[in-house]
């Protein structure tokens, strides 16, 4: 109807208007700001409608109906270039059509009654119904022999030659108008009926997919002679419903309808197929929605799953899944860095290492292309305890450096994915870009930089060793038993050969016969009572102390810049309380530039894995626009991650 409405009101006012008054709208409307689009549309408006006048302009016809807009707000042309969708948008011009139709019936019907038996006989052919200063428009009323003075409706004779008054007619019929329109508490004003209008998501949260192989230093490294196996990596957080409903002050701002899983759970999988990934590296993904929901679909799309629960009595967990078609299995394990006794490892957050070995099409050997470590985590939240994030890193990247490592001592390629907790340029993300971090007195809450805590009496302070030597560990993150050097004789003796020594006197001397084994068969194990470890050189590892530096050669670095130079705004994963953050990523190995440092950050180049591509992040002016994370288009408080990746196929 509000189209039929616009319609009809555009050509009543070319069709049954003289051409002086059309060109006198027209110099009306010239002294106002009026785009030349505009004007041209005009222009062509008002060359119709002077087609279609009659031959004499002087007298209009008898039962034609004309419509003059009598409102301050609207006038000519304005009328003419606003659409009925744009007026309806637009709330200083938004009327209700019941209220339009209601209008029109009671004026022309007042207007009847008060002059039908005083001036019924020096009415004229056309009869201009002025409307009152509250009324949008004045409707002009042909004379028929079907009107009837003082009465309640009027019965308009449609002419079949004019489509616009025939529209206009069947409109106002079909139209149910109310005998008491609402009340409206400005007296003189048109009430305004706004339209409940949805937020487009779909557009506010719009992400662009940013080719990075067109790059030139991209295209410099990737020959046109050497194949690439490309592939697509996805991180996401989706908010494990158990903790929705533990923490629901943190969605105050959701309407509670978007925050059941039962919406939320096709919100999830549609922008997961939809991306399709390769690889795909959940968090907070809840125990039972994985077996009983997620597992079964995936394993639909095609995906092989892994999954861990956190330990204790958590309920979520992480979850990697690969496709059947594009990787095999070569390698899994699963990461618990919950120790118990230890306070820095008394957390119950986990991780998952998997090894896979990417399959290419017939004809190919396997051996072709390398193997590729891929890691998923979700370390811990609280900003206080940096120091069990540093020791939870250090177990994963030791299980990465176990499961990453050639016969030669080099590193496949790694994908590092996860929520950190923590922020780009902290201790902590420069830890595993950088490979290294001097923490020794390092405020604890300072390690994520989530929070500042700078203003307390008393803070936690990073001391050295950072970890207890029984961990395995050692400050370059490895396992201890796989970075000591092989010994000649050093299971000569068995261990209950040993033993047999443990409670005699003669177990505080050496036999002079008995090879002497460090840590085993001396007297000294260590400098007071500490395991080290001879993983750079046997001859000083027993003098060694802790520097207070924890080290890694994994070499990575992130996929995205955390910057967006276009909106001079900096990128954010999550919005906790309305905050904007970045700290979910997604690292990957890369080769160091010689000698290439920025601002103290280590510089990289692809070498064997190559990024592709990225999924663009949002800036957090851009989600409050969309009342934050979650939304009815997001289902999680934390935005997905995507790149692309090509591994190098060697020509074999």
């Amino acid at each position: 109807m509000a189209d039929a409405f616009f319609t009809c009101r555009k050509n009543v006012l070319l069709a049954k208007s003289t051409s002086t008054q059309i060109e006198g709208v027209f110099a009306a409307s010239r002294g106002k700001s009026v785009p030349e689009e505009q004007e041209a549309l005009l222009q062509q408006w008002l060359e119709e409608g002077a087609e279609n006048l009659p031959a004499s302009e002087s007298a209009p016809a008898v039962g034609k109906v004309s419509v003059t807009l009598t409102s301050d707000w609207l006038e000519g042309s304005e009328l003419l270039m606003t659409s009925l969708s744009d007026l309806n948008s637009a709330p200083e011009v938004t009327w209700c059509a019941g209220q339009q139709l209601t209008d029109l019936h009671t004026l022309a019907s007042v207007e009847l009654q008060d002059h039908a038996e005083t001036d019924l006989a020096k009415l004229p052919a056309e009869e201009t119904v002025a409307g009152a200063g509250s009324a949008p428009w004045a409707a002009a009323v042909p004379q028929t022999d079907h009107q009837v003075a003082g009465s309640a409706t009027i019965d308009v004779e449609v002419q079949n030659e004019d489509p616009a008054v025939l529209a206009w007619s069947l409109v106002r019929d079909a139209e149910t108008v109310p005998t008491e329109p609402p009340a409206w508490p400005i007296q003189d004003t048109v009430q305004f009926c706004p339209l409940p209008t949805e937020v487009p998501y779909h557009e506010i949260l719009w992400r662009d997919w940013e080719d990075l192989s067109v790059q030139p230093c991209v295209l410099e490294q990737v020959s046109q002679n050497t194949p690439l196996f490309e592939f697509r990596v996805m991180s996401y957080n989706i908010l494990a419903q158990d903790l929705v409903e533990q923490g629901l002050d943190l969605y105050l701002h959701c309407h509670p309808d978007i925050l059941n899983w039962n919406y939320r759970l096709p919100n999830l999988l549609q922008e997961i197929q939809h991306w399709d990934p390769d690889v795909l590296c959940l968090q907070e993904v809840q125990e039972n929605h994985y077996w009983e929901q997620l597992e079964p679909t995936f394993k639909e799309m095609g995906f092989a799953c892994f999954y861990k629960r956190r330990t204790g009595s958590k309920t979520d967990g992480c979850a990697v899944c690969y496709k059947n078609s594009r990787f095999q299995l070569i390698s899994l394990s699963p990461v618990e860095y919950f120790r118990p006794g230890l306070d820095i490892l008394n957390r119950d957050n986990v991780g998952l290492v998997l090894l896979l070995q990417p399959l290419l099409p017939e004809g190919l050997d396997l051996k072709a292309v390398s193997p590729l470590c891929v890691a998923n985590t979700h370390v811990l939240f609280n900003p206080r305890r940096g120091d069990i994030k540093l020791a939870q890193m250090a177990l994963l990247l030791a299980e990465i450096d176990k499961m990453a490592k050639t016969t030669k001592g080099s590193y496949y390629p790694v994908i590092l994915c996860g929520d950190l907790n923590s922020l780009p340029d902290s201790p902590l993300y420069k830890f595993i870009r950088n490979g290294e971090l001097s923490y020794h007195g390092m405020p604890a809450w300072k390690v994520s930089g989530q929070e500042d805590f700078s203003q307390q009496l008393y803070s936690r302070k990073l001391l050295a060793p950072l970890w207890p030597s029984s961990l395995g560990i050692t400050e370059n993150c490895q396992y201890v038993t796989l970075c000591q050097p092989k010994k000649l004789g050093r299971h000569k003796y068995s261990r209950d050969f040993l033993l047999q020594f443990r409670f005699c006197d003669v177990a505080c001397e050496r036999p002079p016969q008995l090879v002497l084994l460090e840590g085993v068969t001396d007297a000294k194990p260590g400098i007071n009572g500490r395991f080290f470890s001879a993983c750079d050189s046997p001859s000083s590892i027993l003098m060694k102390t802790s520097s207070g530096v924890i080290q890694h050669g994994l070499n990575l670095t992130s996929v995205y810049s955390h910057f967006l130079p276009q909106r001079g705004r900096s990128e954010v994963t999550t919005m906790p309380m309305g905050l904007g953050a970045t700290v979910d990523y997604i690292f990957y190995s890369a080769e160091p530039v010689e000698k290439g440092n920025r601002g103290g950050r280590r510089l990289y180049q692809d070498g064997a894995l190559k990024l592709l591509g990225r999924l663009s992040l949002l800036s957090e002016d851009v989600l409050l626009l969309a009342n934050g994370l979650p939304n009815p288009f997001c289902s999680s408080d934390h935005l997905c991650l995507l790149a692309s990746f090509g591994l190098e196929i060697s020509s074999l």
